[in-house]
């Protein structure tokens, strides 16, 4: 069984209305169609690669899938739940086993608060629930566990206590990303969505990113949607790949095939951009 099945998934963008008035067709052209009739199924345990270029509407269906941004129509099932029929509080629950690592590392991050409590702020709200209070602060809570599980997800991305009460801008961009990784981790989820995690980075820095996301899903049995407009990024990382163009998914399959008998025109393109990748066609 799937654990995610994504069916007929589209989101339209509508412009805010004009205080000077227009036609409904002309309002209708102005219609931005980011994710156009998309249907996949993401499997346990897999790396689901999905590529294509800016303004293709990657970012958006990934948004879409955690219900960060509300679909025009379609179904999202989690594990079996509807994802679109859950209500706030189900929602609420089901988002502890789905994250996301945003692509800038230092913008996700909110620079008033330490390490410390960035990384605990989603182990605190999920306490909060039924508590009359808790402190955001981790120092001021004085919860000895707390900060015990905050230094062993600093760990586990490779980064060591003396991180705890520094401040982002403390840090360099992928040390800004393990964090964000750390926070993601923070609620023992079971899908990420990783949106462009690399491509603020340069490459070595990336690279050593794109390791640590191969060692986490062994380590903790995660399944990713790897999102990226890099094809050997995605063909590295991934499992499957989907190629997404202008709203729709236009291929998808094993990285291998994909990357070796692509049959979209688009796919062959993205190829042909990428040198190494397009001498290993010829």
């Amino acid at each position: 069984m799937p654990l995610l099945e994504i069916r007929n998934l589209t989101k339209v963008f509508v412009p805010t209305d004009s205080p000077f008035g227009g036609s409904s067709a002309a309002k209708s052209r102005r219609e931005v169609r980011a994710v156009d009739d998309v249907s996949i199924d993401i499997e346990p345990g897999e790396t689901l690669g999905l590529v294509g270029e800016s303004g293709s509407g990657k970012s958006t269906l990934g948004r879409l899938i955690l219900r960060l941004i509300e679909p025009t129509s379609g179904s999202i099932r989690y594990q079996g739940h509807d994802l679109l029929a859950a209500s706030r509080k189900e929602m609420r629950s089901l988002r502890r086993d789905m994250q996301i690592i945003f692509q800038d590392p230092f913008a996700s991050l909110d620079p008033r608060f330490r390490v410390e409590d960035i990384i605990a702020e989603p182990l605190i709200i999920h306490k909060r629930e039924g508590a009359s209070s808790l402190s955001r602060s981790v120092q001021q809570s004085g919860d000895s566990d707390l900060r015990s599980q905050v230094t062993e997800l600093l760990r586990a991305v490779g980064l060591d206590e003396s991180a705890l009460r520094r401040y982002p801008h403390e840090f360099s961009g992928g040390q800004r990303q393990r964090i964000g990784i750390a926070r993601a981790l923070a609620l023992k989820p079971k899908f990420i969505v990783c949106d462009e995690p690399v491509s603020a980075l340069d490459v070595s820095v990336g690279a050593q990113i794109v390791n640590l996301l191969q060692q986490l899903q062994k380590d903790f049995g995660l399944t990713y949607l790897f999102i990226s407009h890099s094809m050997p990024v995605v063909r590295y990382l991934s499992t499957r790949i989907a190629v997404m163009y202008r709203g729709k998914i236009v291929e998808i399959g094993e990285t291998g095939k994909i990357t070796e008998n692509p049959t979209h025109p688009y796919t062959r393109s993205l190829l042909a951009a990428t040198p190494e990748l397009a001498t290993q066609q010829n």
